[in-house]
């Protein structure tokens, strides 16, 4: 008449199990088979392993026949709960083996071959094409909730509470940097002295599988934890108010679409021109936006130009502007993800840029150091690391580009290091002497870049020409500091600006100091009773 459930780890061992739910699944007068195996449905989906106990007489009289059952969830089948997702924004196809959806529709995922296109069965339409990997979430996982950012460093976390569209009491829950498996919940609150702020809070785990911030109350999940104190601060600094904004992701490009021909593109505005070329806004199959540099006919070897590319398209870091594709007939062109701001340089000169406060600088330059420190393990160099080749988003967020291209440059003027359009004020000594380049003459170039950056956007070595550079460099002249730039942020410049290259810092030690630049005396989390 009834039956107990309970799981048989033994089982783990040496079969193909992805997930054991244990449930009623028979409950009737009449026997279950006596078979050691049994399948309880026509599909696979469920496997019985069953074992006789024997027969139970209640106080009350009667009898119950007691079986320990064993179910477990088989790979074949949508039973396999780790092939199922739920769509967290909806999705416009755009190729015609693509599968469209709209937010809150579940599909199953048939295969992941490539990392950012996964093949999906739409469970309401039966329908199959690739989907976006950053548009959906694993079914019932926390990443379906949209107060929850899966592997969001502090700082992020900062920038994205900070920027428009958020106020105080917007807020999230991520996951640890420092303790796996740990949480964080962090909230934008305004500060009487110091304005908009965010507040960190360690969610600590209990040995019962809850969690909880101040010990006097706990929670059995982090969405009882999230309701609670949307209700009432209850020891935050203010209650939760509304999950912190962010933008719909970029969709990811498609890999078979590298070299594309010039007319799938479609010029819209030109955003700047430089000694080489000029920079557009524009559409690719007129859906998708893009930043489209064309390069001047001559400008660098074709040949040497598609080698690098390849190599430069595998250099993937949310803090290095993405090559998606290029066209390689004369003239060239370069498709690379569009950034709203467009360089670094002219926007710190813009209303909105020049408004910026030293901390939001400091946190600009940081970003910058984690795409070198990135650049710096792939042992690559980028040669010509300066405000103008980084550039921003709508969200300040900062991204590298032209990472490598320099050098591929066979203009004389820029060949010969004396020229005029070479970079003489961001080039390292032993660069402009000997034509010696390394991942240290780009931590020299780093330094000029943060004077760009806290005199937003000033040329260096003012009222210097390029041989006046030349000279006093070689008599052991630094730029001395700028105005209302901190002590310790020069210190890190003068560091930068080593006579000798082994002497200069790495980029991972640059992000390391940039990111703790105002945090490294201030608790990192508010301590609760």
């Amino acid at each position: 008449k009834g039956f107990i459930c309970r799981p048989n780890e033994n089982y783990f061992e040496n079969s193909n199990i992805y997930f054991m739910e244990t449930r009623c699944l028979h409950r009737s007068t009449d026997p279950l088979p006596l078979s050691s195996h049994a399948s309880l449905f026509p599909s696979t989906r469920y496997v019985l392993i069953h074992e006789y106990v024997g027969n139970y007489v209640p106080s009350a009289g009667g009898s119950n026949l007691i079986i320990i059952v064993y179910v477990f969830l088989t790979h074949a089948g949508y039973g396999c709960t780790d092939s199922l997702v739920i769509a967290i924004y909806s999705y416009e196809p755009n190729h015609n083996d693509d599968l469209g959806f709209e937010k809150g529709d579940k599909l199953k995922i048939l295969n992941k071959d490539d990392p950012e296109w996964f093949m999906a069965e739409s469970l309401i339409t039966g329908q199959k094409g690739f989907i976006p990997y950053n548009f959906v979430a694993p079914l019932n996982s926390m990443e379906m909730e949209t107060w929850f950012f899966k592997n969001l460093s502090r700082n992020d976390a900062m920038r994205l509470l900070l920027a428009p569209g958020n106020t105080q009491g917007s807020f999230m829950v991520r996951e640890s940097e420092t303790a796996q498996g740990s949480f964080s919940l962090s909230v934008r609150d305004l500060d009487p002295d110091t304005g908009d702020t965010v507040k960190h809070y360690r969610i600590r785990n209990l040995d019962t599988g809850g969690f909880y911030i101040t010990a006097k109350i706990s929670f059995n999940s982090l969405k009882e934890l999230v309701q609670h104190h949307s209700r009432e601060a209850d020891g935050l600094c203010t209650r939760l108010m509304k999950p912190c904004q962010s933008r719909m992701p970029q969709k990811p490009w498609w890999q078979d679409e590298w070299e594309i021909p010039r007319e799938s593109l479609k010029m819209e505005r030109r955003l700047g021109a430089g000694q080489f070329g000029e920079v557009w806004m524009g559409l690719y199959n007129n859906h998708r936006r893009v930043a489209i540099k064309n390069l001047k006919v001559g400008t660098m070897s074709m040949a040497a130009f598609l080698a690098e590319a390849n190599l430069m398209k595998e250099l993937q870091h949310p803090r290095l502007v993405r090559l998606f594709a290029v066209v390689t007939q004369e003239p060239i062109y370069i498709i690379t993800e569009f950034m709203e701001n467009g360089a670094l340089v002219d926007f710190l000169k813009s209303s909105e840029g020049s408004n910026i406060p030293i901390s939001t600088l400091i946190d600009m330059a940081s970003q910058v150091a984690e795409g070198m420190a990135y650049i710096e393990e792939k042992n690559y160099i980028h040669r010509d690391l300066r405000a103008a080749n980084i550039l921003v988003s709508d969200e300040l967020i900062c991204k590298i580009a032209d990472f490598g291209l320099a050098r591929l440059i066979e203009d004389n003027e820029y060949t010969a290091r004396e020229g005029a359009k070479f970079p003489i004020k961001w080039t390292a000594p032993e660069a402009i002497n000997y034509g010696t380049f390394s991942i240290k003459s780009d931590v020299w170039s780093f330094g000029i870049l943060l004077t760009e950056i806290v005199t937003y956007g000033r040329i260096p070595y003012p009222g210097m020409s390029n041989p006046e550079v030349i000279q006093n460099l070689e008599k052991g002249y630094r730029m001395p500091r700028p105005d209302n730039c901190p002590e310790g942020l020069y210190n890190i410049m003068d560091l930068c600006w080593k006579e000798s290259p082994e002497n200069r810092p790495t980029f991972e030690y640059l992000k390391s100091v940039l990111e703790d630049f105002f945090t490294a005396t201030e608790r990192q989390y508010q301590e609760q009773p």
